[in-house]
This record gives C-alpha cells, sequence and structure tokens, in this order.
C-alpha cells in the first residue's frame, strides 16, 4: 500500500546480535513520508483527542506529554470534564496552544519534549511549513490527520496513520472497518430509499432564539447533509458557514430542523448536548426556536421533525452515527430500524474508555 507502509517488525542483528529497531513509515494527510524509530512514549497532542483515544485505548492517554488545551476543555467542556475525571493527569499538561486564535507556541509544544507531535491538516496550515520545520529541526517527529475534510478516504487514512505510529495498526484496522461498513449501510439505504425530496436547515443553536446563528453552506453539518443526499436550504447562500435571513427560511419552508447544539458555558440561551447534557433540560431550550415569528407554521415544526444533534460529533471517528441520524430524519422508512443513540452507546462502550454519558441526538416532543 503506497500511502501507508507499516513496518512493525523486529529482525535480529547478525552482527551485534541483539534486535534492531522496528521502523515505522507512514504517509500522513499532508502528502509528508514520516520515519520512526519506534513507537512514541511522547505525544503533543494537537486534537482529535477522542479519536486519538479510540485508536490507542485508555494506554494512550499516558503518552500525552502536551495537547492543545483550549480546542478540548474551552469548546468541548462537558467532554474535557469526563475525561479529566478518567485521566486526572490531562489537566496539568503543559499547553501550546490553540492555532485556530493565533496563540499556537511551537516553542511550547517542542519545550514539553515530546518524541511525535500529531497535529490536524488545519493546525499545521496555520503554523506553516517554518512552524512544521521548527518541530522537526528539534528532533520531534510531526504527524498529520484529518477527520475534518468529510471523506471516507481521508477517515480511515488518518485512522490507520494513528494506528501504525502509535503502535495499534490491529485496532485501528478494526475501527477503519467498521467505520467503513457502517457509512456504506447508510448510503446504501439512502440509495434504494430514492431521493427524499425534505429540505432541511441546520442552525448553530448557541444563541437562543433572538439571534440567528450560523447555518452551513459547505462542510461541517452541510458535509452530512450532502451524503446522505439532502435539501441543505443554506446551499448556495452561505460558502461555508454563516445567518441565514429569517425571511428567507420561513420562504424555504423546511421539513427538518437540526439545531446544533452542545457543552457551551455561560450561553443561558443555548441546546446544551453532549456529555452530562439531558432532555429534561434541552427540551425546553428547543421548544424556544419554534416560538420565532412565523415558524410555529413551518413543516418541520407542525410534524414534530426539529431535532437537536452535538456539534462537537462532528468530523470524528463517531461521526457516522450523526450521519445516520439525519439520514433517518429524511428517510424515516429507510432507517426505521436504526437507532443512532443506541449505536452511539454502542460505540462508546466498544472503543472509548469513558461512557457516552449525557445527551447527543434528540427530537423536540
Amino acid at each position: 500500500m503506497n500511502t501507508i507502509l507499516r513496518g512493525l517488525t523486529a529482525a535480529l542483528s547478525l552482527v551485534f546480535a541483539m534486535p534492531a529497531m522496528a521502523e515505522i513509515t507512514v504517509t500522513d494527510l499532508d502528502g509528508r513520508t514520516v520515519t520512526l524509530d519506534h513507537v512514541p512514549d511522547r505525544v503533543a497532542l494537537g486534537f482529535y483527542y477522542e479519536d486519538y483515544l479510540a485508536v490507542t485505548g485508555a494506554e494512550g492517554a499516558d503518552k500525552i506529554v502536551a495537547l492543545s488545551r483550549a480546542p478540548w476543555a474551552d469548546w468541548r467542556p462537558g467532554q474535557w470534564k469526563v475525561y479529566t475525571a478518567r485521566f486526572p493527569q490531562l489537566e496539568g499538561l503543559p499547553d501550546f496552544g490553540n492555532a485556530d486564535d493565533n496563540t499556537f507556541s511551537v516553542e511550547a509544544l517542542i519545550a514539553a519534549r515530546p518524541e511525535v507531535a500529531i497535529l490536524s491538516s488545519w493546525q499545521t496550515a496555520a503554523i506553516g511549513e517554518p512552524g512544521v520545520k521548527q518541530i522537526e529541526d528539534a528532533g520531534i517527529k510531526v504527524v498529520v490527520i484529518d477527520y475534518n475534510a468529510q471523506t471516507l478516504e481521508r477517515h480511515l487514512l488518518s485512522t490507520r496513520v494513528l494506528g501504525a505510529v502509535m503502535g495499534q495498526p490491529e485496532r485501528a484496522e478494526q475501527l477503519a472497518t467498521m467505520y467503513e461498513t457502517m457509512s456504506s449501510d447508510t448510503l446504501a439505504r439512502v440509495a434504494k430509499a430514492g431521493p427524499s425530496h425534505r429540505k432541511i436547515y441546520v442552525e448553530l443553536a448557541q444563541k437562543g432564539p433572538g439571534e440567528v446563528g450560523n447555518s452551513y453552506g459547505n462542510g461541517m453539518w452541510a458535509g452530512v447533509i450532502d451524503l446522505v443526499g439532502g435539501e441543505n436550504i443554506a446551499k448556495g447562500q452561505v460558502e461555508n458557514w454563516g445567518p441565514l435571513a429569517p425571511e428567507y427560511v420561513l420562504a424555504q419552508q423546511p421539513d427538518v430542523i437540526l439545531l446544533a447544539g452542545s457543552e457551551w458555558l455561560n450561553k443561558p440561551e443555548a441546546v446544551i448536548l453532549g456529555f452530562g447534557a439531558t432532555d429534561e433540560l434541552a427540551q425546553p431550550k428547543m421548544a424556544a426556536y419554534t416560538t420565532r415569528p412565523g415558524w410555529a407554521d413551518l413543516p418541520a415544526v407542525q410534524n414534530k421533525q426539529v431535532f437537536g444533534i452535538y456539534h462537537g460529533g462532528n468530523r470524528t471517528l463517531s461521526d457516522f452515527v450523526y450521519a445516520r441520524a439525519i439520514a433517518k430524519a429524511l428517510y424515516p422508512e429507510a432507517f426505521a430500524d436504526v437507532d443512532p443513540a443506541a449505536e452511539l452507546a454502542d460505540y462508546y462502550k466498544t472503543w472509548m474508555p469513558v461512557a457516552a454519558d449525557g445527551l447527543f441526538i434528540d427530537q423536540l416532543k
């Protein structure tokens, strides 16, 4: 396979009568060939925290010596709380900053003395080739993965690269096979059902009904809707993300509304979903959106097709579940036997070091 070569073999040296180092060579998601002398014991982790732990298992947490803290602790505080309860050492790890707000510090990463830095493609794009070279010049290998692209190919390759680098190729292959199987099942059901012709509207439900949140024209939730053949009313209206005019939403008469919720702090009107979230608290926040002018007459509201979906679940190895949840809203008969919430619980039970305790998918009653 020309995209990833997994050495992971040891040979007995005939000259010195001692085992040779087990070299690992991968082609990462930036297309760079990276060779490691051995499975690393010290890892700087930039993003994709849950995916890293899905591949490594619980023991992978002990190898993290630094991380980009904000995208985990600040963006997903409920998730962070669960993982730091399971792995208290995460709380005290050095933070090398956030590429999203230009606080990423190459110097802080180097100071933690990792053997490898596992970064996302958007992080290496932010620090540029000079930043990557500075890390490498310090003797630290840089390995790039990418679940943000939302393609099956890059999801699978990222998983296999992680598995090779972290000495878990078999576990990674099992995860990749599972993901591909579930994705193929979703697409087969969609193809058999035929076009749904149901219009769908997604809103980032962070600000409450008094202020319009972002929708998605490309990528993120738009990428999932495209995958399952939904008619996204934001397509062509916003390039990647941005708010839609209230009048436009009313005119489009969406059949399905998705409110993307998360574990936001200090957002009293937000739809709170994720770790620690409850239906009791989510329902009134979701219902508040339907009190907007004109929303009571929308087909989605009339037919009780308003859903909450966990914003932190997309662009991960568990995102096949959210694709199936959206597909079920668009093709209810084709997915009648599919329970996305149960599938998510099973994924965590099988692959993750924590349980999926919370509310990740909801429907307005």
